[in-house]
């Protein structure tokens, strides 16, 4: 037996060799290992490193339904080697199990990243023996005693977070107590051998159709949290349920059960599974999003545009709603050049002369829309001194597009021996390379001949688990195209390192760090009504570092001025995507946008730096009050907004308790707001006199 203890950025890991040669991570958080809160040898032996089923094996011990524990031969994995070394991220632990029976070797790799209490975690196995073996399902990570902290019992002290996700209902925080899942405790000292679990689940290629693929699991008692996101653009799967009288979170990509997927390795084979990121803190929420953002921001590709933050202005929502024309084009141009906008992106439509719905997928401009030709346009947005951007949605072709006819049968998703259809358009599969070579010819279309220095990347259909074509199993047709999709898109960055593409997803259906490790930005949602959007806005550095979260502000005509300064501090701690017809508002909403915007550009270079918190807890669509708070050093932001109930707010800011403090409303400068501060209590009181209202204020610690 031996053990092994490791004090990296802030996390405790204990894994231990036992005597039996399995290997067990015993211990993963901000708090030091009690060894008390494992009693005996039932217990620690669910402890295991690695869950790992292959088809054709016994798995002997515990209720275990569909959940993945007890897995075979992930109980007879046996520790073969490890690696503890440092690279140029941080410290690196790998550790190397096998089977003699299967042949089956599998290496747990954990990254960790200098000053950040967040480990990357993913794991490669291999076929080393001389039969195929068909592999069902693979942890990323697997813990087991999330709950051991603390005297309290597990229903009492544990909260499981979840990030709710849907089409204009994006990031709903909701908390849960192990009782409102259906895991309360129903036997003391006796063990528990439960077929339930809480199961966060995502089959298909919208990966964040129901939920972010993160969470976390708090300690009320000790005030310890563990949290995690999946890096991945598809299906995956995350579980909490109890086993050797624990509790015990597993994160992993596709499965068997839940997305159709296996994977046949032959010997000599490998397979790796998606990453993800798990942390661990002692704190309020905030002091998780510090870490998951300092995190993503060290997992994202290096880009200018996260560097500069540029306004973008887009032509859809509650605009053109992708009916451009030259002539509706033109007079929007002028007002968002303006405005002091940077980005000039046309919308859906503009390559079809009519609906535009199932025609996508040529991507040729419409000569009717635009008779002196889409270059005429585009032309004019640069002599405004903006960067223009054209919207697509590429990994799809519409049933009445006529290049259908042109690709291979194997160009598109396929099961049970027929395309996939989904909202009248068919998927396209970036593993087959007449897909990539249609893709590329778009791209530097858009580049080379029409001068697009911005792309709206949509993506507005879900087909399903995936594709029979070239696979073993539907599942994993579509994590290969899903990979396939992402080495793609790293090649256009390499090709065109400038670019500025936007992840969107009918907003933000694909809101996941395996996108966004890649694009520079993430739209947020598609929601119309600018009082909701605050809770989206409130919510997005949950999910998005800020400088990655675009945030629609949309002012409309004959809309009074609290509306307008409403849309306006919904973006402004964020990334901002204007729209609106700017054309057609008041002269005073025009200021009030340019005010904004010229406010904005002062501030962009701390929100790019900046961690968030949120004093109010996080927002919810029926809160009266909402706040966001950006802590940049001797500066802070909080941006407030009220929808309604009383007019007057405290807001808590006990970091900033027994200091000397200046506040100022930032934006609007010249509009009846009150509020004070009271450096004993550290409370910021805010009087909104009006519903709806959103002020934002700068706070400068006038003192070291």
């Amino acid at each position: 037996m031996k053990v092994f203890k490791i004090q990296e950025n802030g996390i405790n890991m204990v894994w231990k060799v036992a005597d039996t040669g399995c290997v067990r991570l015993l211990h993963f958080s901000a708090l030091p290992f009690d060894e008390r809160t494992i009693v005996d040898e039932y217990e620690e032996q669910g402890f295991k490193l690695l869950e790992l089923e292959a088809a054709g094996y016994d798995r002997p011990d515990e209720r275990h339904g569909t959940k993945y524990i007890v897995t075979a031969p992930g109980y007879r994995m046996q520790y073969a080697d490890h690696k503890d070394y440092r690279n140029e991220t941080g410290r690196k632990l790998e550790i190397t199990t096998q089977d003699q029976e299967s042949g089956l070797q599998a290496v747990n790799h954990f990254q960790f990243f200098d000053g950040i209490a967040v480990v990357r975690c993913w794991c490669e196995v291999s076929n080393m023996g001389k039969e195929t073996q068909t592999i069902q399902y693979v942890s990323t990570f697997n813990l087991n005693g999330v709950e051991k902290e603390g005297l309290l019992s597990r229903d009492e002290k544990i909260r499981i977070g979840v990030v709710h996700n849907s089409w204009q209902r994006e990031l709903l925080l909701q908390e849960y107590t192990l009782p409102e899942v259906g895991l309360q405790n129903s036997q003391v000292n006796i063990p528990i051998r439960s077929s339930k679990a809480f199961e966060l689940t995502n089959t298909g290629n919208w990966s964040t159709k129901h939920y972010l693929p993160m969470g976390y699991i708090s300690n009320t008692e000790t005030g310890s949290m563990l949290f995690w996101q999946i890096e991945h653009n598809g299906s995956w799967h995350s579980e909490i349920s109890d086993l050797t009288n624990h509790l015990y979170l597993q994160i992993s990509g596709p499965t068997d059960i839940h997305s159709h997927w296996h994977k046949e390795l032959k010997p000599g084979e490998s397979f790796t599974t998606v990453p993800a990121g798990v942390g661990a803190v002692t704190g309020d929420m905030g002091a998780m999003a510090k870490e998951l953002t300092s995190y993503r921001r060290a997992i994202r590709r290096k880009n200018k545009d996260n560097e500069k933050l540029a306004v973008i202005f887009n032509d859809y929502m509650n605009c053109l709603w992708a009916d451009p024309t030259t002539e509706k084009e033109f007079p929007l141009i002028d007002a968002a050049a303006k405005a002091g906008c940077e980005y000039f992106c046309i919308d859906a439509g503009w390559y079809a002369d009519g609906f535009w719905w199932d025609e996508v997928g040529e991507w040729l401009p419409s000569d009717k829309r635009f008779p002196g030709g889409i270059k005429e346009v585009i032309d004019y947005i640069r002599s405004k001194g903006m960067i223009p951007g054209l919207w697509l949605e590429l990994e799809v072709m519409g049933i009445k597009c006529p290049m259908v006819e042109k690709m291979p049968e194997n160009a598109f998703f396929h099961r049970f021996g027929k395309r996939v259809y989904d909202r009248s358009r068919y998927q396209l599969d970036f593993r087959q390379p007449e897909v990539i070579a249609h893709a590329n010819s778009v791209i530097d279309r858009l580049v080379n001949e029409y001068g697009v220095g911005y792309i709206k990347m949509d993506y507005n259909i879900e087909p399903g688990v995936g594709t029979e074509v070239d696979a073993e199993s539907a599942g994993e047709g579509l994590l290969e195209h899903e990979r396939a999709y992402l080495a793609w898109l790293d090649g256009i960055f390499k090709k065109y390192p400038d670019l500025i593409i936007e992840n969107c997803s009918s907003g933000g259906l694909r809101m996941d760090y395996a996108m966004l490790s890649r694009y520079s930005i993430q739209s947020t949602s598609d929601q119309e009504d600018y009082r909701y959007y605050a809770t989206i806005a409130a919510n997005a550095p949950l999910g998005v570092a800020m400088e990655q979260a675009a945030v629609w502000s949309y002012p409309k005509s004959g809309a009074d001025e609290e509306e307008t300064i409403f849309n306006m501090v919904n973006a402004l701690l964020l990334r901002v995507h204007q729209s609106g017809h700017l054309a057609e508002i008041t002269d005073v909403q025009k200021e009030l946008v340019k005010e904004a915007l010229d406010y904005y550009k002062t501030i962009r270079d701390d929100i790019k730096t900046a961690y968030p918190y949120w004093p109010l807890g996080t927002s919810h669509y029926d809160d009266n009050w909402s706040a966001l708070a950006l802590n940049a050093g001797k500066k802070q932001y909080l941006s407030v907004w009220r929808r309604g109930g009383s007019d007057t707010q405290t807001i808590p800011l006990p970091q900033l308790k027994g200091r000397n403090v200046k506040v100022r409303c930032a934006y609007p400068q010249n509009r009846p707001v009150s509020y004070l501060w009271n450096e004993e209590a550290g409370t910021l009181s805010v009087k909104l006199e009006t519903a709806p209202c959103a002020r934002t204020f700068e706070i400068e610690c006038t003192e070291d």
